[in-house]
């Protein structure tokens, strides 16, 4: 081989050495700068486990909360402990008028409305003046015991004048005898008269038109109906105005014929309104003796204080009949209940958080759930507010997926 060839080979075995340097020196920092990647993309991938609010989720299923996290959603927290259940079945129910204390009120004499006193949603009492009816029969059965009223008194006046002559025995005792009885007579006419002129809800001494008739509230109460206006002309049998004394009202319940059984007078019962969290106790105070043909149940009564008038007339409610009472060794407030996945679960307080522990319910009485597996006595859950919880681990479920 020439010498010059030999040059050639070793200057091209120098470059490929160096070559083969160059690119060594290249993996090296390559991979020191992948290293830094993935620790940057784990720190990354670490944060994004924390959303915008502080809120943390993470792998070991406890949703991150803080106390003022807790504070500011408005969880409550609550202990699981024993308690008393009572057991019940639930029916439909409305609230109705005590027909015992609401009066339809008529002025039981016709006429023309003068003037209109009371008005709708107006609470009155007993006596209260509602309407003043012009009336030609209420002047009838004045004057006719104005009439009877003189009777009486000329047929006294008599009877005393014939007493006396009989006794000096100027006159004879049949005369006296007679004035008696014509003083009697007179005396029933007038008590009669005035009779009917309270009948009619008049008073023999009022003073003013002889022909004027106040309707009065028969009890206290608040006006519900008014069916009057000023000049109208009503008859005797005219439902003017409708008074009911609503610091009690009437839960009507339908009952379904296969709960007869249970549902009797006296029955204890716990009234809740479909609008609200309202709640009242009461006792069944009537079933019916029948049972509708088309619907096969029976209606029953519950009769309700109300001295606040929460409960209004036409409110749905529903009507929990009490059937057993029972103590529980765990229950919770049933607010703290929550489905997720479709088991039921309850947010059990830890140091960080909170966890979703599945549960398994026992017996309810609609306030209380007990609880036979899942948690112990004295474990503290998320009460009313839950559902906030729930909220989170849905949304950090839903980042993880991505």
């Amino acid at each position: 081989m020439k010498p010059q060839q030999l040059k050639v080979i070793a200057v091209m075995g120098a470059l490929a050495l160096g070559f083969a340097g160059f690119v060594v020196l290249q993996d090296r920092d390559g991979g020191a700068q992948t290293h830094e990647q993935g620790e940057a993309a784990a720190q990354h991938g670490e944060k994004e486990h924390e959303d915008g609010d502080g809120h943390g989720h993470a792998d070991d299923g406890v949703v991150r909360f803080s106390d003022d996290q807790v504070r500011i959603a408005g969880i409550a927290l609550q202990t699981a402990a024993a308690a008393h259940l009572d057991t019940f079945i639930r029916m439909p129910g409305q609230i109705a008028l005590n027909e015992d204390r609401t009066a339809h009120v008529t002025p039981r004499a016709p006429g023309a409305v003068e003037a209109v006193e009371a008005n709708l949603g107006q609470a009155v009492r007993k006596g209260a003046i509602l309407a003043v009816i012009a009336s030609g029969e209420i002047a009838d059965r004045r004057a006719e015991l104005a009439a009877a009223d003189k009777r009486a008194a000329y047929a006294r006046g008599v009877y005393a004048s014939e007493k006396t002559l009989w006794q000096e025995r100027i006159s004879a005792r049949q005369d006296y005898l007679k004035a008696e009885q014509e003083l009697r007579e007179a005396e029933i006419a007038v008590q009669n008269a005035r009779q009917k002129l309270q009948a009619l809800g008049a008073h023999a001494g009022s003073s003013g038109p002889t022909n004027r008739l106040q309707v009065r509230a028969p009890f206290g109460g608040t006006v519900v109906e008014k069916h009057v206006a000023l000049g109208e002309v009503v008859g005797a049998d005219t439902r003017i105005f409708t008074v009911s004394d609503l610091s009690t009202v009437w839960a009507d319940v339908v009952v379904p014929a296969k709960d007869l059984e249970i549902v009797r007078v006296g029955t204890e019962a716990v009234i809740r309104s479909v609008a609200s969290n309202t709640t009242a106790p009461g006792k069944v105070s009537f079933v019916s003796a029948l049972i509708g043909e088309a619907s096969r149940s029976a209606r029953a009564r519950v009769v309700l204080d109300n001295p606040e008038q929460a409960w209004r007339p036409g409110l749905f409610v529903n009507v929990d009949i009490v059937t057993g009472s029972a103590r529980v060794q765990v229950a919770v407030a049933q607010e703290a209940l929550q489905t997720v996945e479709g088991r039921q679960v309850v947010y059990k307080r830890v140091n960080s958080g909170f966890v979703a522990q599945p549960v398994t319910t026992g017996r309810l009485d609609g306030r209380l759930v007990e609880i036979v597996a899942g948690i112990k006595a004295g474990e503290q859950v998320a009460g009313a507010g839950s559902f906030a919880i729930k909220a989170e681990q849905a949304k950090g479920a839903a980042e993880h997926g991505h």
